[in-house]
């Protein structure tokens, strides 16, 4: 299970870079094993055009500890386990440095709901967290940048609104396995660029979120319990 684990992650990771979400050694993947309760996750500083998947470490999720691997793990590491350990529908999880949504990180700012693309994938604006104190980053730094978006998701479903912006930081993404969270890392940087292009076109006046009934349309026909999107249903 852990050696198909790993070449799932390594695909994921390879897919960063090919999405254009990943540049120089900025990004990491990491998905999740039930069966051993481990992480497997690529290699701190590893460029991508060196990577292989026997360069995956394999970190416990419980305590944190490296349980195979002759490389060091992403730096990140402490952060996709606190995600892990918060949400346990989530088998997989994204990290970049993207331009557009690190921009609005970057801005300390949501990306809002401005339009039926957002709206079909996620359950209102992609959050932002709030700013780390200086103790936080002092002590731990990536720990607690986990416990930041776990705590700005507070009674939310993490499913619904799948991504999440550590201020300052740049974007975390998640999904049920570690391909779907590339695919809402993918989302999420599109949804950046248009709303920031939504708010360029508009900037002589403020820009309308969506309505409200518009936007719940089109996430419960994908989401919801009797959605209709896709071929699981019958629907276009």
């Amino acid at each position: 299970m852990l050696e198909e684990l790993k070449k799932r992650v390594y695909y994921a990771n390879m897919r960063l870079q090919e999405e254009g979400l990943a540049v120089l050694t900025w990004g990491n993947a990491s998905g999740r094993d039930d069966e051993t309760g481990c992480i497997v996750i690529k290699p701190s500083g590893v460029p991508y055009g060196l990577l292989k998947p026997r360069d995956l470490v394999v970190v416990d999720l419980s305590d944190g500890h490296m349980r195979e691997g002759r490389l060091n793990p992403s730096s990140d590491t402490p952060t996709h386990l606190e995600l892990y350990r918060a949400f346990p529908a989530v088998g997989g999880v994204v990290h970049t440095h993207s331009p557009e949504a690190t921009a609005w990180a970057q801005a300390g700012r949501e990306i809002p709901c401005y339009g039926t693309t957002h709206a079909d994938h996620f359950h209102g604006a992609v959050p932002v967290t709030r700013m780390l104190t200086p103790e936080e980053v002092a002590s731990a730094y990536e720990r607690d940048t986990g416990k930041a978006i776990v705590e700005r998701l507070a009674g939310a479903d993490p499913m619904h609104c799948p991504a999440a912006l550590a201020a300052g930081h740049g974007p975390f993404a998640w999904g049920a396995d570690v391909m779907k969270a590339v695919d809402n890392a993918v989302a999420l940087e599109t949804v950046a660029r248009m709303a920031r292009l939504t708010e360029q076109l508009a900037a002589q006046r403020p820009s309308a979120l969506l309505p409200a009934h518009v936007a719940e349309k089109h996430f419960l026909r994908k989401h919801g319990p009797n959605a209709y999107y896709g071929q699981g249903k019958r629907g276009a």
